[in-house]
């Protein structure tokens, strides 16, 4: 098997691997430190973080991403850990700036440090907004601040509210909520993040919990299913309607909530067996490791290489070695055991 590189009219040629799928996504952790602890990414606060001469510099993921544009991959993600904590992370976005073909830049975070003043006047939000990042992921599972601390291990709600606002005075084209579906937890929260959601005019999506960072992050008891949410959801405003031509860059399918408008989205891993069908995406975590699919085991050495004073083209041969091995699908629900947390990945 191996990856199709199809020329197209644009300056890019476009990458395939095995299967068909178009790879165009790069998502991109820059640390795997985080100032929360929530109990699905970093159970129990067990991590040891990586020494820094581990990580990549900005230096050296500037590259990567420069060399991942020349084979078509044109939007990116930049995530953690949380990504804001990382020292000087201002300049790192921008020297993305002077990346010619990024079509879209996102950050993933968890909202807590979008409104910390970088300089007189200039949140965080502000200067993300300013140097090129046009769509914000902000993680937001509860809207009720005990359980807030409960499922993040830190009392930061207030923060991330303010941080929200923060996001929308700097006028991103897209804002969208993150909420990860637990059971004994979302039943009580569906709604009123929705509502939440619709009063701000933010895109609000509702994610199955996956088998990450340790065995027991996912059992029975835990495990929330989005049919489960869209029944509660169609029981308060009736039948959602789909919406299969709406599109982000991720997975998630969209629905209209027929008497608000409101649209949402549901990302299905577990029980969407179509899940993988339209994936376009890579990891590249903070150490260095490529890897073709988040729930796979595969993962691929990069910073070697990039190190040892790999060429451009060598680097790019190295992209294309592995979308050559991306598999068809995911092994959530066979027999993957996670050898990585979440926070040592790349949310």
């Amino acid at each position: 098997m191996g990856c199709i590189l199809l020329r197209t009219p644009l300056t890019y040629g476009r990458v395939q691997d095995s299967f068909g799928h178009s790879i165009s996504y790069l998502r991109v952790s820059i640390t795997d430190r985080c100032n929360e602890r929530c109990n699905y990414c970093m159970p129990n606060e067990l991590q040891e973080w990586m020494p820094r001469d581990e990580v990549l510099t900005y230096e050296e993921l500037t590259r990567i991403m420069r060399v991942a544009v020349t084979l078509g991959i044109n939007r990116f993600r930049i995530t953690g850990g949380e990504p804001l904590t990382r020292r000087e992370v201002p300049s790192f976005f921008q020297m993305l700036q002077n990346v010619e073909g990024i079509t879209s830049l996102g950050v993933s975070t968890n909202g807590t440090l979008l409104a910390k003043e970088i300089s007189p006047g200039v949140s965080m939000a502000a200067l993300l907004a300013q140097t090129g990042v046009n769509s914000l992921n902000l993680s937001l599972d509860t809207l009720r601040r005990e359980r807030y601390a409960a499922v993040t291990g830190r009392d930061f709600l207030d923060s991330v509210l303010r941080g929200i606002d923060s996001a929308q005075a700097a006028g991103f084209e897209q804002i969208k909520l993150n909420c990860v579906l637990m059971r004994d937890q979302s039943e009580d929260d569906v709604l009123p993040l929705i509502a939440f959601a619709g009063e701000r005019g933010l895109l609000l999506r509702f994610i199955e919990l996956m088998p990450v960072s340790t065995t027991d992050v996912l059992s029975e008891e835990r495990f929330f299913p989005i049919a489960e949410a869209k029944r509660r959801i169609e029981a308060k405003w009736g039948a959602l309607i789909p919406e299969p031509d709406f599109k982000t860059n991720g997975p998630a399918n969209y629905y209209r909530i027929a008497e608000t408008g409101q649209r949402i989205g549901f990302i299905g891993a577990m029980t969407d067996f179509h899940f993988c069908e339209s994936c376009n995406k890579l990891r590249l975590t903070c150490d260095g490791k490529l890897r073709p699919c988040l729930g796979s085991h595969l993962e691929f050495d990069l910073k070697e290489p990039l190190r040892a004073g790999a060429t451009d083209e060598e680097l790019r041969e190295f992209f294309l070695h592995v979308i050559a091995r991306k598999p068809k699908e995911h092994d959530f629900r066979t027999t993957y055991q996670p050898n990585r947390k979440m926070v040592a990945i790349g949310g």
